[in-house]
């Protein structure tokens, strides 16, 4: 049997097993647990020394005298049990019984041992608890899990480490609640300092992870342990930021360590590929260069390997490279089948040109580089057994473009269906989590034509329960449930509005949000800041009032009352690094922590909703949404609706327009030329002059368009460059926005033309009715919309989400040039 040897400790595969894999078996290698010993100064006293020294070991339930009496007397007779196995020390003799390794039956063994000297009633628990508080024996973390004992916690505190743990109560539970998760982390504590000796200052991060690893069905307890105590500054800089899922969060691993694991038997070569990926590994990303070493290590030489028994050159025969090619332009995958089970199919490799491209490129390079280095990469100087025209792209590229507009096609129409349904299912949850709310424990309610049961009791820190069970006896989360339609709701509002990646939108922070301020009439205008992801270049977007309204929303959730949005740490399953702590908005409390939302949550939401949705596609089947089809739908809605499409690349962050173009599935091409023509001719004819930077007179008159639009009743929203069209009879322009506080001022114009006309009227002047009854018509239509606004401000459906000047966590102010 193999085994991995940490330090000093061993751990055989057994012991590894909840935490498989070799980025976990790596992480615990860096990190490794202390060595536990078998010898130390109280293990090693005498039988009367240590029965000495339990009489001043301070437990607590045990000021009176018949519990401390209760504990020594199972102390006595657990040491004479121990004293029947061979060792020199306490700790030796523990381990040499045969329950050192099976705590599920040591009780019972000692009570039949106990009954052959006629000691069957002793309380050995209690004895227990006195001999690993006064340090005499250490079981490990495995026995001390599958042994809970609700009295091992405050008994360590008290005996071992009292200012340990009052300075971890006085640094509060990184959770902010006192509740039964701090009791369940400082309860891990126990076990660590039982298991390992020591203080609390003593703890390191293996010893963490080794108590992790023992069970993964408790691991609320662990992760928020180590969770307190990073943030007491006890763990190195470079330790992992959680343990929640840290076998999958381990770093980034060396080109070697890619390579090795396709297990290639060819050392020469293997050696070749790692110090090609060595090379490249500076100019390319992590992702990139994990992909690089699948596609030399894996599906290139492995390949090889397995078809060409021996083959130890890369120079290779034209039936051996047209074989290769043959065979890596198709895949073997699984598919299951109606009937449960699953089958093997043979599809095309969409990545087969990526795959080919790249090989030609590791022959190519190698060749160049044997002009510099002949003596390391001259051996290996080879023909490329892959042309130029294999790694043509043009079909994938329509095939691909054909199978994305036809997706945008199918889904563009029911946007607005799917808009509904998942704002319905968030007002649906939110009533179903209220009515939970204010209905007693071990009662029955219903809501929406729905029966749900509460449980008679809850294990939560604010006495509500989340469980519930329906009718039909299934059990429900309603609290989850309404967290999931929430961020449905909000992910499929906010891609909408923005077209951004799903890796940029779990990156929103609340710094996101920033505001500008024109510098002459401080009127703000709010901005959304994308950070950089896949072409490394930011960009900045305008926030329109609904997606305003979606960010006040969010922010309001993640605050949870409190006054800022909590600062946490997340991982780039990407480039294998964590990130530094940000206030990000996607983020959720699970298990007393909180994370950021992961991809597959988000996903998973997005389905939810499209199942409720009923929606299908036009072979009858689901219809289903990827976070990046509301990006394509972003911009060709965008350049359907006249946006240029030269912004569009800006707003979509695309570095070329040829990328932008691809995403418009409804934009014909003979318009796109068209358009481009039209540019080209007009450059052509139009004077040189027109097409240089802007001066700063010509910017002060822009900025000065938006100071002219403030009028007596409101804002013009006139563009720029436009004269009134009305003659600036602005009672009567549909372009003026006029404000709540000038509604009393609305209303006074209106009783003056009212009376104006009765007066015209009167004096028979018809010419002045007519004018005067449009304008009156006019106000009385502007007066109806402030109305309307206003209702539904004050409807009870408001959410009462803070304006946006309460949720920007900055502003920028930018000089004119």
């Amino acid at each position: 049997m193999t085994t991995l040897v940490l330090a000093k400790g061993i751990f055989s595969p057994s012991t590894l097993r909840p935490l498989s894999g070799v980025a976990a078996a790596a992480l615990l290698q860096r990190f490794p647990a202390r060595p536990r010993a078998t010898s130390w100064p109280i293990t090693a006293l005498s039988r009367e020394q240590v029965l000495d020294l339990l009489l001043e070991v301070p437990i607590p339930r045990g000021g009176s005298v018949s519990g401390h009496t209760t504990r020594m007397v199972g102390a006595r007779l657990l040491l004479t049990w121990l004293e029947t196995f061979p060792g020199d020390t306490w700790q030796e003799r523990w381990q040499a019984t045969p329950t050192a390794n099976k705590p599920e039956q040591w009780l019972e063994t000692v009570r039949q041992w106990a009954r052959t000297i006629g000691r069957s009633h002793v309380s050995l628990q209690a004895g227990m608890l006195a001999l690993i508080c006064g340090d005499v024996i250490r079981p490990d973390l495995r026995w001390l899990a599958a042994s809970p004992s609700r009295y091992l916690r405050p008994a360590i505190q008290t005996a071992r480490d009292p200012e340990g743990f009052a300075r971890l109560e006085d640094a509060g539970p990184p959770t902010g609640d006192s509740g039964r998760n701090s009791s369940v982390a400082l309860k891990v504590i126990s076990q660590i300092i039982a298991a390992y000796g020591g203080k609390v200052e003593d703890i390191t991060v293996g010893d963490c992870l080794a108590r992790l690893m023992v069970s993964r069905r408790d691991s609320r307890g662990p992760r928020l342990a180590y969770a307190w105590l990073r943030d007491l500054g006890q763990f190195p800089s470079d330790a992992p930021a959680t343990l929640a899922n840290f076998e999958n969060r381990s770093g980034q691993a060396t080109p070697a360590e890619l390579v090795d694991r396709y297990r290639l038997q060819c050392k020469s070569v293997r050696d070749l590929i790692v110090d090609y990926l060595t090379e490249r590994q500076t100019n390319l990303d992590y992702s990139s260069l994990k992909t690089l070493s699948s596609t030399l290590a894996n599906l290139f030489w492995a390949d090889l390997e397995k078809h060409e028994p021996g083959i130890n050159s890369l120079h290779l025969s034209p039936e051996a490279g047209a074989a290769w090619k043959t065979r890596i332009a198709n895949k073997t995958v699984r598919r299951r089948q109606p009937d449960g089970t699953s089958i093997e199919v043979t599809e095309p490799r969409v990545s087969a040109p990526a795959v080919k491209q790249s090989v030609r490129a590791f022959y190519l390079d190698i060749a160049q580089w044997a002009v510099d280095e002949p003596e390391r990469w001259g051996p290996w100087a080879a023909p490329a057994p892959v042309s130029e025209a294999d790694c043509s792209v043009k079909k994938a590229e329509q095939r691909q473009k054909s199978r994305s507009d036809q997706r945008t096609r199918e889904r563009l129409p029911v946007l607005p269906v799917l808009v509904r349904v998942a704002d319905r299912r968030l007002k649906e949850a939110g009533v179903r989590l209220d009515a939970l709310d204010v209905t007693p424990l071990g009662s029955t309610f219903t809501v929406l034509g729905e029966t749900f049961t509460v449980p008679r009791s809850t294990d939560r820190t604010d006495g509500r329960p989340s469980m519930v069970r329906d009718s039909k006896g299934r059990r429900r989360d309603l609290r989850t449930e309404e967290k999931r339609a929430f961020w449905a709701w909000a992910t499929i509002e906010i891609l909408r509005h923005t077209g951004i990646r799903i890796e940029e939108l779990r990156e929103l922070a609340h710094h996101s949000i920033i505001s500008y301020s024109l510098p002459t009439t401080g009127e703000v205008v709010p901005l959304l800041q994308i950070a950089p992801s896949k072409t490394d270049q930011e960009r900045l977007l305008l926030v329109t009032p609904e997606l305003a309204d979606v960010l006040s929303a969010v922010i309001s959730r993640v605050r949870s009352g409190n006054s800022i949005v909590p600062v946490i740490h997340s991982y780039d399953h990407h480039e294998k690094t964590w990130n530094s702590p940000m206030p990000l908005l996607y983020q959720w409390r699970v298990s007393g922590e909180d994370r950021q939302i992961s991809e597959h949550t988000i996903r998973h939401s997005l389905n939810e909703t499209l199942e409720a949705s009923g929606l299908t596609d036009t072979s009858g089947k689901p219809l289903k949404f990827q976070p990046h089809d509301f990006r394509r739908i972003f911009i060709t809605d965008a350049i359907l609706n006249g946006l240029p499409p030269h912004i569009a690349q800006v707003v979509a962050g695309h570095d070329n327009i040829n990328t932008t173009m691809r995403y418009a599935a409804i934009y014909p091409a003979d318009a796109i030329e068209a358009h481009q023509a039209f540019i080209a001719r007009r450059r052509s004819l139009r004077p040189v002059e027109e097409y240089r930077a802007v001066t700063p007179e010509e910017w002060q008159e822009f900025l000065g368009h938006f100071e002219r639009r403030k009028l007596a009743l409101g804002e013009c929203g006139r563009a720029y460059g436009t004269d009134c069209a009305h003659e600036h009879a602005c009672i009567r322009c549909p372009v003026l926005v006029v404000d709540f506080t000038d509604m009393p001022r609305m209303v006074e114009i209106r009783d003056n033309l009212a009376a104006r006309i009765e007066e015209a009227e009167r004096e028979h002047w018809l010419g002045e009715v007519e004018g005067l009854s449009v304008s009156h018509a006019a106000a009385e239509e502007k007066i109806a919309q402030l109305e309307a606004r206003k209702e539904r401000k004050e409807s009870p459906v408001f959410l009462g989400i803070p304006s946006f000047d309460q949720i920007v966590a900055r502003t920028s102010e930018v000089k004119s040039p």
